[in-house]
C-alpha cells in the first residue's frame, strides 16, 4: 500500500493549526506575496522543466533564449534537437531537458491536435494533475506549479526549500518523501493560502532557514520550530 492510500495519510489537527500559525507569522513578516497574472500553462510547464537543478536566473536566461529563437511552441517542437539544446544551455542539463521538452510537445500535439493547454482549466484538479504527470520529466512539483500559478487550481508545490523548512518545523513526518509531501501539505494548509504560503516558505528557506547554517535567532517562526527547540 502506497503512503497516499493509507487511511491516516493526512495531517492531524495539531499540524493543521501549526500550518495556520506558520502562515500567519510569515505573512506578518513578509507580507502577502503577489505573483502577478496567471501565466500561460504551456510556457509555465516548459519554464518549470528548465528550472530543474538550476537557479532562477539561469532558468530565466534559458527560457528567454528559447522563446527569442523560437517564438512559437510549434517551432520548438519541430526544430532540430541540437538547436533547442543550444538555446536552453544556460539552464544546465540541456542535452537532457531539450529532448524532453520536445518529446512533451510532440506528445501533446498527438493527443490534443494542438499545443493549447487551456482545456486543463475546465477539468477537475485531480484530472489535470494526472494528465500532467503522465509526461516523462513532469513530477509532482512541476504539475503543482502549473496548476497553482497557471490554471488557478488548488495545488501546493514542494521544492527543495519547502521540503527542508517544513521538515524542520515539524509540518510533515521527518522521513516523508518529497513526492508524498505534496499531498500531505495540501491537506495541512488551507487552499486559500497555497500560493502565498508556498512563496513565503521559499523565501524563508532562501533567506533564513539555510541548509547548513540556519539563522534560527532571526527566524520569524522559530517559536514553532521543532528543529530550533531541540537545539542544545
Amino acid at each position: 500500500m502506497s503512503p497516499s492510500q493509507k487511511p491516516d495519510f493526512q495531517p492531524g489537527k495539531p499540524i493543521i493549526l501549526l500550518a495556520a500559525k506558520v502562515n500567519a507569522s510569515l505573512a506578518a513578516t513578509y507580507g502577502i506575496p503577489s505573483w502577478g497574472a496567471a501565466t500561460e500553462p504551456l510556457g509555465e510547464l516548459v519554464n518549470t522543466i528548465l528550472s530543474q537543478n538550476t537557479n532562477d536566473r539561469n532558468r530565466d536566461r534559458a527560457y528567454q533564449a528559447l522563446r527569442s529563437r523560437f517564438p512559437l511552441w510549434e517551432q520548438v517542437r519541430d526544430a532540430p534537437e541540437g538547436e533547442v539544446i543550444d538555446a536552453i544551455r544556460p539552464a544546465g542539463l540541456a542535452p537532457k531537458k531539450g529532448p524532453r521538452i520536445q518529446a512533451i510537445l510532440k506528445q501533446i500535439t498527438e493527443e490534443r491536435g494542438n499545443l493549447d493547454l487551456g482545456f486543463l482549466k475546465d477539468i477537475p484538479p485531480e484530472e489535470a494533475r494526472a494528465w500532467l504527470l503522465k509526461f516523462n520529466g513532469v513530477g509532482p512539483k512541476t504539475a503543482a506549479i502549473v496548476m497553482q500559478f497557471s490554471l488557478a487550481q488548488d495545488a501546493f508545490p514542494v521544492d527543495t526549500h519547502i521540503y527542508r523548512v517544513t521538515g524542520r518545523l515539524g509540518l510533515r513526518p521527518a522521513k516523508m518523501s518529497r513526492e508524498a509531501a505534496h499531498q500531505w501539505l495540501e491537506k495541512g494548509f488551507d487552499p486559500s493560502v497555497y500560493g502565498p504560503a508556498h512563496l513565503n516558505l521559499i523565501r524563508l528557506g532562501r533567506e533564513t532557514c539555510h541548509p547548513r547554517k540556519p539563522d534560527c535567532p532571526n527566524c520569524p517562526v522559530s517559536k514553532y520550530c521543532e528543529y530550533y527547540q531541540n537545539q542544545p
